[in-house]
C-alpha cells in the first residue's frame, strides 16, 4: 500500500536507451539548480542520520521516564518510591500535589493530575515529555471502588465509577502513545484486581470497572506489539492500604434496601478476613510495587502479574462451574 510520501505513478519503461541516461547525467552534472539540489538532499540526509545518532544517544544517557497516576496514597506512592530507588526520573500525579510534597522532597516531579479531565492529561503527557526527553513508562494506578449491590448503586455512580476506573486509563494511553511509537518503544501497565477476573456480589460496579479495563488492556496489548511497546496489567487481591476505607466511604449509606442487609453484613466480616483492613490474606503496597516495577524493566514482561495468595489462587474460581460459584455464595450468606 502506498502511503502519502509514495510516488503512485507507473513506472518508466525499460526500452528507455543508454544515450538517454548520459544525457540525462549530463545535465545534471552541468544544472546548477539541480547541482544544488543534490547537495541539499545529501545535507538532509547526513542531518537526518546525525538527529538519529543523537536520539539513540540520549536514549542511553538520560534516565529511563515513568509517569505514575494515583501517587496520593497506597500503591501509586509505593510505586514512586520504587522507581526513584532504581534511579528512574519518576513523574509522581495526585489530585492535590499537597498530597505528594514528600514525593518531590524525595526526588520525583510532581504534578497537579484529575484523570477525568482531558486537558490536564494532555499537559502533564506533554510536560512528563519535555522534563524527562521521553515518556518510557506510564503506570495507570488512580483508581478507586464503588461497592454495594446494584439496585442500590446510581447510574450517576456508575458513570463516575468507569469515568476514573476505565476512561481515565483510556485518557492517558490516547495521550501517551503516539510518543511511545515515535520513540520505538514504551510500556503501559495498568492496575487492575483480581476483582478483573472473577466477579463477586456487591462488587458489580468496581468489577464491570476492571474488567473493562482488563479486556481493553488485552485488546491494546496485541495493537501495540509492532511498535516495540509492552502493556502488562497487574492484578493484585487485597492490599493494606488506605484504599479500603475509601471503599467504605462509598458504599450506599442512605439508600440502603434493607432486603440487601444480608449482603452488606457479608462484605464487613469479608474484609475481616479477607484483608484490605488488616487482614490475614492482605499484601503490602511494596508487593505491588515491586511487581510494577519488574513489569517495566524485565525485556518481556508477562501480560498479567497477580499480587498475592488471594489473586494467585483466586483467579482459578472463574473455572468453576457458575452454579457452583453461586453456591458457594449462598452458603457464605447462611454462615453469615
Amino acid at each position: 500500500m502506498a502511503t502519502a510520501e509514495e510516488d503512485e505513478s507507473p513506472a518508466e519503461s525499460d526500452e528507455v536507451g543508454a544515450d538517454s541516461a548520459d544525457t540525462d547525467r549530463s545535465r545534471e552534472s552541468t544544472d546548477p539548480e539541480t547541482a544544488t539540489r543534490t547537495t541539499t538532499s545529501q545535507s538532509d540526509r547526513d542531518d537526518h542520520m546525525s538527529s538519529n545518532t543523537d536520539t539513540d544517544d540520549d536514549r542511553y544517557t538520560r534516565k529511563q521516564s515513568v509517569l505514575i497516576t494515583g501517587c496520593s496514597s497506597g500503591i501509586g506512592r509505593a510505586t514512586a518510591r520504587a522507581f526513584l530507588q532504581r534511579d528512574w526520573q519518576v513523574i509522581a500525579t495526585a489530585r492535590n500535589t499537597d498530597d505528594i510534597t514528600d514525593l518531590e522532597e524525595a526526588g520525583c516531579t510532581i504534578l497537579e493530575l484529575d484523570v477525568t479531565d482531558p486537558d490536564q492529561i494532555a499537559s502533564v503527557v506533554e510536560r512528563t515529555v519535555d522534563i524527562a526527553g521521553a515518556i518510557d513508562c506510564l503506570v495507570n494506578n488512580a483508581g478507586y471502588a464503588q461497592m454495594g449491590p446494584l439496585e442500590d448503586i446510581s447510574t450517576a455512580d456508575l458513570h463516575r465509577q468507569f469515568d476514573v476506573n476505565v476512561y481515565g486509563p483510556h485518557r492517558l494511553i490516547r495521550a501517551a502513545l503516539p510518543h511511545m511509537r515515535a520513540q520505538g518503544e514504551g510500556r503501559i501497565i495498568n492496575v487492575s484486581s483480581v476483582i478483573g477476573r472473577i466477579s463477586i456480589p456487591g462488587s458489580g460496579t468496581y468489577a464491570g470497572s476492571k474488567h473493562a479495563l482488563e479486556a481493553m488492556t488485552d485488546s491494546l496489548r496485541a495493537e501495540v506489539d509492532e511498535f516495540g511497546i509492552d502493556v502488562t496489567l497487574i492484578e493484585p487481591g487485597p492490599v493494606e492500604t488506605n484504599f479500603t476505607n475509601r471503599v467504605d466511604e462509598e458504599l450506599p449509606e442512605d439508600e440502603r434496601t434493607p432486603a440487601y442487609e444480608s449482603l452488606y453484613e457479608l462484605y464487613d466480616e469479608a474484609q475481616l478476613i479477607g484483608g484490605g483492613a488488616g487482614g490475614p490474606f492482605a499484601s503490602e503496597a511494596d508487593d505491588v510495587a515491586a511487581a510494577i516495577l519488574d513489569a517495566a524493566s524485565t525485556p518481556e514482561p508477562p501480560a498479567r502479574y497477580p499480587v498475592g495468595p488471594l489473586a494467585q489462587y483466586g483467579v482459578y474460581a472463574r473455572f468453576l462451574p457458575d452454579r457452583l460459584r453461586d453456591a458457594a455464595y449462598g452458603l457464605l450468606r447462611k454462615l453469615a
